[in-house]
């Protein structure tokens, strides 16, 4: 058998060097977080994440784990289960560890972090949070410490990453798929060479990975030594609120992310350059608001590197519009329109919510009477198909193999998915059609939020689909995102309802029996054809169009997607 071909050496990959500094950060101060790499396919994410396990430093116990997380990965893997064949041979339950453990005091590595299922990602949000992996199932109690640093790679184009496992991730960094030509040119050479000889390849960088082990290792002694002055504390504190992040993990890791910097730097106190440094692998995946809509504060005492003139980032200050901001209504910035209060009936679970077709009515869609149910109504749990050993075992009698096998039962209070499509073009913004119809996705936010389902929010206007809320438990209340949405311009929508089935694709992947259910609130008024688009869901058309004279359009979209269909109340109706 052929010993494994070595991986291909950190310090000979060429460029990238914004992600390899952030690596090496994460590496001398692992309680940053990990890091989660985020680029389109060929840019070195997975090597240079695999290449790290050779450079990091010892530890009293050796040289840290690095543990791959494959995609296809079980419940059972990850946490730990029940060991069999301590059962068979000894006649006890016993635990077998899983990947958490043997991650324990080193690294988790996840390839194609955002395609992990929801169940993983729960279990490991839990343990991530607690450094400790807990373990109550199959006649087993156990824990163990499970305390890593997560690193991550994801294709955003393939999908998300739930915003509770983003927020995990101490630093991100964003890749471009635009490389220099010769730096393109210097990669194909490098890769050329190792794949010729692996051994002799690796053998010429030894002495560079010894190098940056040993630099990594002495910055691991010097970094929890930095000291920080007051100003500095102020500068994170006043750019994290400007940035709109939302509690304080941000300014605990840019503190940490800043103090790694320096040791690596050699200096004994956080200087500007250390916040500058990694000030946007943390804010990357946490920000709120852009940073062209805040001015970046300056530290006491501490002069800024950019002068006051020319500077676009003042609050306040109007953009002018782009040719995405023009459409079929012109040249116009997005017209912001209040979220009004919603006085019709509940979104969920209404017999109203439920009509056929392109018809309004109070009963259920011909669809929704095969499923047995009204529309945003869960189906109920029943059996899964994973084995359960432990009764297997227990009801057998110890005999192997077992003449029956018993099954787990299902998870209970599956989570639904709510995905909202709301129209903001300009055609909605007379009447105040647009505020109403916020104050619709507000209501239905509510009532996700008290049943624990969880609701994404699409806009599409001005020619353009734009993220309002990625998939997440409900919040309570969606009025600070939606009364800063401004509607105007073109609709796109055939493109929302293709982003919206890629989505769902996703989400199901990930999670397969996951119940999703879409509202496209709409007033029609598009040429768009929508025929062919499937994936939807449980689809329910929201028609807000108004007024005396009446297109019918939003109705007619519904027939095409099979869809059931309610308009909105009039207003003071």
């Amino acid at each position: 058998m052929k010993p494994p071909l070595p991986e291909f050496p950190f310090t000979a990959i060429v460029g990238q060097a914004s992600l390899k500094q952030a690596l090496i950060i994460n590496a001398i101060n692992p309680h940053i977080g990990g890091v989660l790499i985020s680029g389109p396919r060929g840019t070195a994410k997975s090597t240079l994440a695999r290449g790290l396990a050779d450079v990091l430093p010892l530890t009293a116990n050796g040289k840290p784990p690095f543990v791959n997380l494959p995609l296809g990965t079980t419940e059972d893997r990850l946490v730990g289960s029940l060991d069999l064949e301590r059962v068979l041979s000894q006649k006890e339950a016993g635990f077998r560890p899983g990947l958490l453990a043997m991650a324990d005091g080193g690294v988790l590595y996840v390839d194609e972090v955002n395609l992990l299922p929801d169940n993983l990602v729960d279990l490991l949000l839990d343990t991530a949070a607690r450094g400790i992996n807990v373990v109550e199932r199959d006649g087993v109690s156990h824990s163990h410490d499970a305390r890593f640093a997560l690193i991550g790679t994801m294709n955003p184009e393939e999908g998300d990453l739930r915003p509770q496992l983003l927020d995990r991730f101490g630093l991100c960094v964003e890749l471009t798929p635009t490389i220099p030509r010769q730096e393109r040119i210097a990669v194909v050479r490098q890769r050329e060479a190792f794949d010729r000889d692996p051994v002799s390849f690796c053998s010429d960088f030894a002495e560079q990975q010894q190098l940056l082990a040993a630099r990594i290792g002495d910055a691991c002694q010097r970094v929890f030594h930095v000291t920080a002055q007051d100003w500095v504390y102020e500068h994170i504190a006043e750019s994290c609120e400007a940035a709109e992040v939302e509690g304080m993990r941000a300014d605990v890791v840019w503190h940490r992310a800043a103090q790694a910097h320096a040791a690596w730097c050699e200096r004994e106190t956080i200087e500007r350059e250390d916040l500058d440094a990694v000030e946007e692998w943390v804010l990357a995946h946490r920000r709120n608001s852009t940073p062209d809509q805040f001015q970046r504060p300056d530290p006491p005492n501490q002069s800024s590197s950019k002068g006051s003139e020319g500077d676009s980032r003042r609050p306040g200050k109007q953009q002018t519009p782009g040719p995405a901001d023009q459409g079929q209504w012109g040249a116009m910035p997005p017209v912001m329109d209040r979220t009004l209060d919603y006085d019709g009936d509940s979104p969920l679970l209404s017999s109203s919510s439920s009509s056929q077709p392109g018809r309004q009515s109070t009963g259920s869609t011909s669809r929704n009477r095969r499923l047995g149910k009204q529309f945003g109504q869960r189906t109920s749990a029943g059996q899964s198909n994973k084995p359960d050993w432990f009764s297997t075992l227990l009801t057998s009698g110890g005999q192997w193999p077992p003449e029956r096998l018993r099954y787990q039962k299902q998870r209970t209070g599956q989570q639904a998915a709510h995905l909202v499509l709301l129209d903001t073009s300009g055609s909605t913004l007379g009447r105040r059609l647009l505020g109403r119809a916020k104050g619709f996705v507000q209501a239905l936010a509510r009532k996700a939020y008290h049943r624990r389902d969880q609701l994404a929010v699409l806009g599409f206007g001005n020619d353009r689909v734009a993220t309002v809320l990625p998939r997440r438990s409900a919040p309570g209340s969606l009025t600070r995102q939606l009364d800063t949405l401004g509607g105007g311009g073109g609709t796109p929508l055939r493109e929302a309802l293709n982003r919206a089935a890629c989505l769902i694709r996703q989400w199901q992947r990930r999670e397969p029996g996951l119940q999703v259910f879409t509202y496209l609130i709409t007033d029609g008024r598009t040429r768009q054809s929508v025929a062919g688009i499937r994936d939807l869901g449980e689809c329910m058309v929201i028609d807000t169009e108004q007024g005396a004279v009446k297109r019918g359009r939003a109705a007619a979209i519904a027939q095409q997607l099979n869809a059931g269909y309610r308009q909105l109340p009039v207003m003071g109706a």
